[in-house]
């Protein structure tokens, strides 16, 4: 396997007036192309800070992470937001999924704001719904879906580009025992069957124990690794 994300002393410290609050102290860590990663610990250990940086989506205070050998935080905000739209995927407890669009229109959304041609587009959106189950409901707008349904909507939008690192942030926090077996199983298929680099914010235990790495934080740092 290949490296695919490198990180080197990380850390993130937000100040309020004379109040700092230091999130991450120090962390180093290497995901390998492929892999699938857990990052697990007590509220406020800095799961979600840690998986934002590694998502480009803030700066860190200090310390790098490199994709591929390039450190991503020597580039402009300009290149960041291409970087993060071509390479990275995103999903969230909460789906941020548009109402006034149907699942189709929704998966498609990333592509066409590319500017890549609506049919190729919406083919592609087509197949990701295909493969997330919901062949059947692609013309369905999220207040006629289910929880795990609209959840499967939003795995498929943040596949439209086809990153090669998903994040996903407790992406079933808010859903029964049953379906989010469902989503894990999902995912899991997903992941082999595109190759992805997947990492996980999450407190479900089982779900972490079925990653192959989980990286346990504690007070903004690197507790432990199993």
């Amino acid at each position: 396997m290949s490296s695919l994300l490198e990180v080197r002393g990380l850390c993130k410290t937000y100040t309020c007036g004379s109040n700092r609050l230091e999130v991450l102290s120090g962390i180093d860590l290497n995901l390998e192309s492929g892999t699938t990663t857990a990052l697990v610990g007590a509220s406020g250990a800095g799961k979600s800070t840690l998986m934002h940086l590694l998502g480009a989506l803030d700066r860190p205070t200090s310390g790098t992470v490199s994709f591929r050998g390039e450190n991503i935080f020597k580039k402009n905000e300009r290149q960041l937001a291409a970087f993060r739209n071509q390479s990275i995927g995103f999903v969230f407890q909460f789906h941020h999924l548009l109402p006034e669009f149907t699942s189709l229109e929704n998966v498609m959304m990333p592509a066409l704001i590319a500017r890549i041609p609506r049919q190729k587009a919406r083919e592609a959106a087509k197949s990701l719904l295909e493969d997330v189950g919901l062949g059947q409901r692609m013309t369905h707008r999220p207040g006629e879906l289910s929880g795990g349904e609209q959840q499967r909507v939003a795995i498929a939008r943040a596949l439209a580009l086809g990153p090669e690192l998903l994040l996903a942030d407790e992406p079933t926090g808010n859903l029964d025992m049953k379906t989010s077996d469902g989503i894990h199983a999902m995912l899991a298929e997903l992941q082999t069957k595109k190759g992805l680099t997947l990492v996980i914010v999450t407190h479900n235990e089982r779900l972490a124990a079925a990653m192959g790495t989980t990286i346990h934080l504690l007070d903004g740092k690197v507790e432990k690794t199993t």
